[in-house]
């Protein structure tokens, strides 16, 4: 069924992906139409998370970012599928770096890094960052059910010299490049929801007390790599702007967690300024009523 599913499914991304920018964000009004006017897909999460966080906004201003939340979301979908066919030249027109130099000034000293982001602006065309840089890139993702398609997200990011690991591949792969003295940027969106029983560490984020991800931070602790942030900044329709910012060159001189508190800042920063390009669909304060788990 995956291969059926595959072969019937592929061809039309493919069209899609051919299409015209102007003509593809035709298409990303369309789809916005249904998925936000029709069938309302996760409408009461985005509108819940949205009081939860902007508790002095108004009926009327959530709705309003409501709105321009799901027409960047169709956006990205349609550019996710135009990924399969983008050219080069293309994707380093539309997704610029104001300071790659932060990077490339980081492999001259022989620094690995981790590149840590949240569900913001667009964390789809960032891959062509590699292209800039000589780093070896992985990113940590979480494998597609389908194993079809998890190879066609695969193969598209090798194209730019990136390699998908999930979680679990991460410390080993990680620990050999080490070994072999490689060079690697490793990309992890650290903003997600983890389980609540297995949470080693809970602090604010945009006020609320949740459950966070540390194995960015852990990672970089243990393998001794330079924490760098990127935020992206959303040009116009179709356009995106990176920055770095230096987390830590020296995360062991960090206490426990604060790099993880330092991220979540700087990510609270991105979401107040434009609201509307984060990700409100998953349910990221999910566990606020819960109580944290000590572990000993």
């Amino acid at each position: 069924m995956q291969l059926i599913a595959y072969i019937l499914i592929y061809p039309i991304l493919w069209l899609i992906s051919i299409l015209p920018f102007r003509l593809l964000y035709g298409l990303s009004d369309i789809l916005c139409f249904f998925i936000y006017r029709i069938f309302g897909y996760r409408k009461s999460t985005v509108k819940e998370n949205l009081r939860l966080v902007f508790s002095d906004k108004s009926e009327k201003e959530i709705s309003v970012i409501t709105s321009k939340f799901y027409h960047h979301f169709c956006d990205m979908i349609v550019e996710a599928i135009k990924s399969l066919t983008i050219s080069e030249t293309e994707m380093r027109k539309r997704c610029t770096f104001t300071n790659v130099n932060l990077i490339n000034d980081l492999e001259k000293k022989q620094r690995s890094i981790i590149l840590m982001c949240a569900h913001y602006g667009s964390w789809e065309w960032i891959f062509v960052l590699q292209k800039h840089v000589k780093h070896k890139g992985y990113a940590v993702y979480k494998r597609l059910a389908n194993k079809h398609f998890d190879k066609l997200v695969k193969r598209i990011r090798a194209k730019y010299n990136s390699h998908l690991i999930t979680t679990k591949e991460t410390l080993t792969i990680l620990r050999e490049s080490n070994k072999k003295g490689e060079l690697t940027i490793n990309g992890f969106v650290s903003d997600q929801s983890p389980k609540a029983n297995k949470a080693f560490y809970w602090n604010e984020f945009m006020g609320i007390k949740v459950p966070m991800y540390t194995g960015a931070e852990m990672l970089a602790k243990k393998l001794d790599m330079t924490v760098v942030f990127f935020s992206v900044k959303r040009l116009k329709r179709g356009y995106y702007e990176t920055t770095f910012k230096t987390i830590s060159e020296n995360p062991k001189d960090y206490k426990d967690y604060e790099i993880t508190d330092i991220f979540f800042k700087l990510v609270e920063e991105q979401i107040l300024e434009a609201p509307q390009y984060y990700l409100w669909t998953h349910k990221r304060w999910k566990h606020r009523d819960k109580v944290p788990i000590k572990f000993q």
